[in-house]
């Protein structure tokens, strides 16, 4: 079970830009980002919450997932990408994602973790 689990926790997002308000437009990029990193999407979930309109997003990858959370009252986003490394090292893969969304949120502020999932003998890659 060894992976590379990433989150950001970003602030002072302009928001005006949809996907901070818009689960259609949040849905477009995070698929669109998920292709670009040659990862592989299997299941997704786009929800908006009532005023002041946030949305949470979560795309089930083949690797392992996407969430996306949104607070427009903020200006703040928060990203997870956990990628498994079972058979193949993903962690490139993790990174291009989670910096595709990073480029698209266009954040002043960028508060970031990396951690490692499992234990190093089970690792397979």
């Amino acid at each position: 079970m060894h992976g590379l689990h990433l989150t950001a926790d970003l602030r002072g997002c302009p928001s005006e830009l949809p996907p901070l308000t818009d689960p259609a437009a949040l849905r477009r990029l995070c698929l669109q980002a998920v292709r670009d990193a040659a990862l592989q999407a299997v299941g997704e979930l786009f929800h908006t919450f009532p005023a002041p309109g946030g949305v949470t997003g979560v795309v089930l990858l083949a690797e392992s997932h996407l969430a996306v959370h949104t607070w427009p009252e903020l200006q703040a986003v928060t990203l997870d990408v956990y990628v498994c490394n079972f058979g193949a090292d993903n962690t490139h893969k993790a990174h291009a994602l989670i910096d595709a969304l990073l480029a698209a949120f266009q954040p002043e502020q960028v508060r970031h973790h990396a951690i490692e999932r499992g234990l190093e003998h089970e690792r397979t890659a």
